[in-house]
């Protein structure tokens, strides 16, 4: 059954909002999947997922890698039996109120202040796709 991204119901919203660590996944220069653990905060009234990291990662190098268009990516989390994914279309952001705004969502979700990172960037990804059965 589809998952409307915008108006996902109200138990796959709480999924997201709840304390889970996540996978990200994007595409290495030859094309194979380059997984990591990431957290991850969902903001369905602007259809877009963010995953906030250092912008030396191998992970922010290869959403750079695939230029203006954006490298297709997902994020996924499992707890138990439950499971959802979120695809779409990722971009590096390295505006200052972005990453600040990017930092405050991760405090809400993960219930504590990002570590300081001056190199810190967000991957910002403008979502198209949901699944999952929670």
């Amino acid at each position: 059954m589809p998952i409307d991204i915008r108006n996902p119901s109200p138990e796959y919203r709480a999924f997201w909002d709840a304390h889970h660590y996540c996978t990200l996944t994007t595409p290495r220069a030859d094309g194979s999947p380059h997984v990591v653990p990431v957290g991850v905060t969902y903001d369905p009234d602007r259809g877009v997922a963010r995953v906030i990291c250092s912008g030396s990662s191998r992970k922010a190098a290869n959403v750079r890698a695939a230029g203006e268009a954006g490298a297709r990516v997902a994020v996924c989390q499992v707890e138990r039996g439950k499971w959802a994914t979120l695809e779409g279309v990722a971009r590096v952001r390295t505006d200052p109120a972005e990453i600040a705004y990017a930092e405050q969502r991760y405090k809400e979700r993960y219930g504590r202040t990002p570590r300081e990172n001056p190199e810190r960037v967000v991957i910002e990804i403008t979502l198209d796709r949901a699944m999952g059965n929670a």
